[in-house]
């Protein structure tokens, strides 16, 4: 009772990725979209309401499950559209830019820091070869004197 009937169609790995993988893109593309578009139920005096793209006579909890904003107030919409609040998006891309010259100042640090030790980027780091002469010199006259002991 192991194996499905006939009748129905299993569903192989290359089928069932796909449909994961564009919800994952979804998913992803829809917060970086609301990261960059936020909203705002707070509303200003000289902004008109727009009603809700579901339609009028929505509960509260209805209102909320459709990104709506419900009305606290007695206005004629017990439920409207968000405005959009430029206030939170300039502080976003303040932030996101503020964070991008951090890290692009400190990568220069970083890499002087990573590459100062390497051997090969930096010429000090390699031993001289007259240098290198005297140290072989030295070793095999300490190895023939120690030799002879």
């Amino acid at each position: 009772s192991g194996f499905a009937p006939p009748t129905q169609h299993v569903l192989e790995k290359s089928e069932v990725a796909p449909s994961k993988l564009t919800m994952k893109l979804k998913d992803a593309y829809e917060s970086l979209l609301s990261f960059f578009r936020p909203v705002t139920c707070r509303h200003k005096d000289e902004q008109t309401l727009i009603p809700c793209h579901v339609g009028e006579g929505l509960n509260t909890t209805e209102c909320l499950e459709n990104k709506c904003c419900p009305s606290k107030t007695s206005h004629e919409l017990n439920c409207y559209m968000p405005f959009k609040d430029n206030t939170q998006l300039t502080f976003r891309v303040l932030v996101l830019v503020a964070g991008g010259f951090l890290i692009l100042g400190c990568l220069p640090f970083c890499c002087c820091a990573c590459l100062q030790r390497s051997q090969c980027v930096n010429p000090l780091r390699r031993a001289n070869k007259e240098v290198e002469q005297i140290v072989w010199k030295k070793r095999a006259h300490s190895e023939d004197t120690y030799g002879l002991l």
